[in-house]
């Protein structure tokens, strides 16, 4: 279980294609950015807004991926390896659109985008849309279509209404790219824990040890602490957030995940509700290089959510700051 709404095992945050897949949405694929035939989908509107997607009636989609650049931008080159911060539309309901997230009127945040490492399975997009941003530049809107055979495969979800031979489009604003370090860590020298905090031993290249003090009440509402203070930017709400992170139950001292655990450093949006409560508050205003202790009562967690297995646990997380997207 990790703090983002939108990975393994929790619900997602964003407009998810949930009727479009049947389970993860991801494929092995190779790099394609060149068309092998024309595109059916006709795209207007710049980068930035909304885009206004028109399939003509009938139109039918090459067999092949179509990836094209409905603008160029001018930033560095998107490469397989990298996060990528963007938004996205599809031409039908069911593949979802970060545009749907509207700008939150009451604290006048950013809407929530897509973070996505290129060439791994993502959450909101499926691997072959994000793959063929690789070889794009940061500022482009591109263009990916094909037949939903082509794209998305056995993993076509057949209750969402789409043949297997129906054109799909998606519009894509690269708007960052960052390549991260999967095995980065905070570095300098670890604070004590403040008293009645858990204290924290960190290997290097390891899940942090986290022991709760015995017999302690978890506190009602949000801790946190700095432990290794950073010098690097400060961290702001809709950027992507890269980080290593352990999380262990307040209640037994378990833990039940690390990013070491699975492949080194996550990247996650940050200050959108794309991530647990807790995460938002606690790390949003800290900067690129600081380890952060939070503990975050079920209130700012899965507490929401009756169906989580940590619904009704305190958490306790180590995070390390590694950089933003």
């Amino acid at each position: 279980m990790n703090p983002t709404k939108t990975a393994r095992y929790a619900a997602a945050a964003l407009v998810v294609p949930a009727l479009l897949f049947t389970a993860a949405c991801g494929s092995d694929s190779k790099d394609d950015d060149a068309p092998k035939s024309g595109a059916v989908g006709k795209v207007s509107g710049k980068f930035g807004s909304e885009p206004k997607i028109e399939v003509p009636k009938g139109a039918k989609a090459a067999d092949d991926i179509v990836v094209k650049d409905v603008s160029t931008g001018d930033g560095a080159e998107v490469k397989k390896g990298d996060i990528v911060r963007l938004d996205f539309a599809g031409n039908l309901e069911a593949l979802g659109s970060t545009w749907a997230q509207r700008q939150n009127a009451e604290t006048k945040g950013p809407r929530a985008q897509v973070v996505q490492e290129v060439g791994q399975q993502g959450q909101m997009l499926p691997t072959k849309v994000a793959d063929a941003l690789a070889g794009h530049k940061v500022g482009s809107r591109v263009q990916v279509e094909g037949t939903a055979e082509a794209i998305v495969g056995e993993q076509l979800n057949p209750q969402s209404g789409i043949k297997p031979t129906d054109p799909l489009v998606w519009v894509v604003d690269i708007v960052n790219a960052k390549k991260v370090d999967k095995k980065g860590e905070a570095k300098g020298e670890q604070a004590a824990s403040e008293a009645g905090m858990p204290e924290v031993e960190a290997a290097s290249q390891k899940a942090a040890t986290i022991t709760v003090p015995k017999g302690a009440k978890a506190p009602k509402d949000l801790k946190e602490q700095v432990l290794i203070k950073g010098d690097g930017a400060e961290v702001k709400a809709g950027e992507g957030l890269v980080v290593q992170y352990t999380g262990v139950k307040w209640e037994d001292g378990k833990k039940f995940d690390s990013s070491w655990d699975h492949g080194g450093a996550s990247a996650f949006p940050i200050g959108v509700g794309g991530v647990i409560q807790g995460w938002d508050k606690g790390l949003v205003g800290k900067h690129v290089g600081d380890r952060v202790l939070l503990t975050i009562p079920p209130n700012q967690a899965y507490g929401a959510d009756p169906s989580n297995q940590l619904a009704k646990n305190n958490l306790v997380f180590v995070v390390d700051i590694l950089g933003t997207v």
